[in-house]
């Protein structure tokens, strides 16, 4: 923390955590700048957690487990219910917050808090999809079923880009299966999950069940080693993700663990050139590039490169950039003015590379938030998979463009990278769609669908290092993450025993 940052820190709010449905101020002395990046001046100070307010959250969350677990479905599902009514009351409200710590467009922070409602909305059919199977007459008189049961304290630890969809494509599923939560948000904009704890102890959500712990990587650590927490959920870059699931799985939990991306939008010659452009404009730039389905490369293959490469720069440079509350804004500024600098760093690395940098961003300054940190559109062509800013996720406005001569080629570029979180194709070819989704290694796929995110009745992951773990995220991947199934076998007695068998039981 500055000096004046420390200075300031009585004239700015305070954020700390909500442990056991209770606001708690953090104890440990330590806090992180929580910034209004459309204005670049700090708006917060959040506490971040000592290992002993770990502890006590996660001890909130294990007290709470055992009557949480025992309650009917039915009732869990209540909660969610009221929860979901609590969520579309205040959705203007709870946007402006996102906006406010994040930067993007208020339209975009709707839509964001929308995708995270339809998970709660998927949670509340938590009676049918926690059914399990029976078999009657396996053998002669024996019965068998299985039931999926609850796992006990679980734990989200998420990014900054999804501050309201992150965080609830997992607790609603976590916490409608019967186990208790204790969600570690990203220090960057904290204020929404403070909010979503206050909600769900409206909703009717008993204390302890759901827990918001701030903090950083100390707090990450001790939660991921945490001997009371039986499985995590976390979504951030590919080098944090792997820690996280080695750390998580060598300590005996059981991890999911998304990490990076760098997404393609292949366009062949015969694509609608207007749709391609508009799909990679609003998939390139909105949010400003921080999102993990963010197209971050346009594979374009033979003729349509040309006409492509112009009409997109004419359409980045008009890119309409301010503060995410103003009206008519596309794309907002990035979250910290620490990320700003790493973004503006690989534009400066793709023109030592030799890329042709199209449309410079970097000159831009927004006249009303001179302050903010903002960057215009980039867009490189030429780029080649040798060079960085075509290997590693960038996370900020930076479109680059690889010309490729065949389909052939755009599927194996697509298929050689490291991540393989999203893909789109856009064509007109019916037959070449259908053997890029069969040939494509990548775990989620677009035809003319530029950000293939599953609604929330299916499951969010990629392959690849892009995913850490056996499970995806939420849908019915979530439930069968966050349950684990016990199978039964049973007879009753019946006139006599059938006397004492040493063999292996055989159903006859």
């Amino acid at each position: 923390m500055t000096n004046s940052t420390k200075q300031s820190l009585l004239a700015v709010r305070e954020l700390g955590h909500s442990i056991d449905g209770a606001p708690v101020a953090g104890a440990s002395g330590r806090f992180a700048d929580v910034y209004d990046p459309a204005r670049g001046v700090v708006a917060a100070h959040v506490a971040l957690a000592s290992a002993a307010e770990v502890d006590a959250a996660v001890a909130a969350a294990k007290r709470a487990y055992p009557s949480w677990s025992q309650t009917p479905p039915p009732r869990r599902a209540a909660v969610m219910y009221a929860f979901r009514e609590l969520l579309m009351r205040d959705a203007d409200r709870l946007s402006a917050i996102i906006t406010s710590e994040h930067g993007k467009t208020l339209d975009d922070a709707r839509g964001e808090l929308q995708r995270g409602i339809e998970v709660v909305e998927f949670a509340t059919g938590i009676p049918s999809l926690l059914k399990g199977e029976l078999t009657e007459q396996v053998g002669r008189d024996i019965d068998s079923w299985s039931m999926r049961q609850s796992l006990g304290v679980c734990v989200g630890i998420t990014p900054f880009n999804f501050p309201a969809m992150v965080p609830m494509w997992m607790f609603p599923v976590a916490v409608a299966c019967g186990n208790t939560f204790v969600l570690k948000p990203s220090e960057k904009d904290p204020s929404l999950a403070l909010e979503l704890a206050k909600l769900l102890t409206q909703a009717g959500l008993p204390n302890g069940v759901f827990n918001v712990l701030n903090g950083d990587r100390l707090a990450v650590e001790r939660l991921v080693t945490h001997p009371d927490v039986a499985a995590i959920s976390f979504v951030g870059s590919t080098p944090v993700a792997e820690s996280v699931y080695r750390s998580g799985t060598n300590a005996g939990k059981r991890v999911q663990a998304l990490g990076g991306a760098k997404n393609h939008l292949v366009a062949l010659p015969d694509a609608d050139l207007d749709a391609t452009v508009d799909a990679l404009v609003g998939a390139g730039y909105g949010s400003a590039g921080e999102r993990c389905m963010a197209i971050s490369v346009a594979v374009a293959v033979g003729e349509i490169a040309d006409p492509l490469v112009a009409r997109l720069a004419e359409r980045v440079r008009a890119l309409h950039v301010g503060p995410g509350d103003a009206k008519d804004v596309e794309m907002g500024p990035l979250v910290t003015g620490e990320h700003l600098a790493r973004v503006r760093s690989y534009v400066d690395l793709g023109v030592a590379e030799g890329a042709e940098l199209v449309v410079d961003g970097r000159s831009y300054r927004n006249g009303v938030s001179p302050d903010g940190f903002f960057l215009g559109g980039c867009l490189f062509d030429r780029v080649t998979p040798s060079m960085r800013i075509y290997k590693e996720e960038i996370f900020g406005p930076v479109l680059c463009v690889v010309r490729v001569e065949t389909f052939e080629e755009a599927i194996a570029l697509c298929n050689d990278h490291e991540f393989g979180n999203g893909v789109a194709i856009f064509t007109r070819n019916g037959g070449a769609a259908r053997e890029f989704v069969h040939a494509v290694q990548v775990g989620m796929v677009g035809v003319n669908i530029p950000i293939p995110v599953p609604m929330a009745f299916h499951s969010f992951g990629g392959w690849k290092r892009s995913i850490f773990g056996d499970h995806a995220i939420h849908g019915p991947e979530g439930v069968r993450f966050y349950t684990r199934i016990k199978t039964t076998t049973e007879r009753w007695p019946k006139g006599k025993g059938v006397g004492s068998q040493f063999t292996m039981p055989v159903m006859k």
